[in-house]
């Protein structure tokens, strides 16, 4: 559909999901998690996406073009449980059609 990227989610439980994201809504990776609940309610998302607890941690599991991380982001990865070299935050990672087939992996509960 137009608008629309195709994303794969990978859950905390190893469950893939393909879900279609909207472009024109101003969402970010984070809010699609949530809005497909894909991770149980309180656990993704704590801070309301302002790049302050890194409950929506991921690990980017495909090539796609994601904007620069941001000093904020950087700083809370830094402090942050499970960080690996390909770790995001979702709720710093617009929905373009720049995400056309973008993979990702919840990262663990910490």
């Amino acid at each position: 559909m137009e608008n629309e990227v195709n994303i794969t989610i990978i859950d905390r439980e190893g469950e893939t999901h393909k879900v279609q994201a909207p472009t024109d809504m101003a969402m970010n990776l984070m809010e699609i998690v949530r809005s497909f609940e894909l991770a149980p309610e309180g656990t993704i998302g704590v801070c309301g996406g302002m790049a302050m607890c890194a409950s929506c941690q991921c690990y980017i599991l495909s090539e796609n073009e994601l904007p620069e991380m941001e000093m904020d982001e950087e700083a809370m990865l830094a402090e942050a449980f499970y960080v690996e070299d390909n770790s995001r935050l979702g709720c710093q990672i617009p929905i373009t059609e720049d995400l056309e087939g973008l993979v990702v992996k919840l990262a663990p509960e910490s």
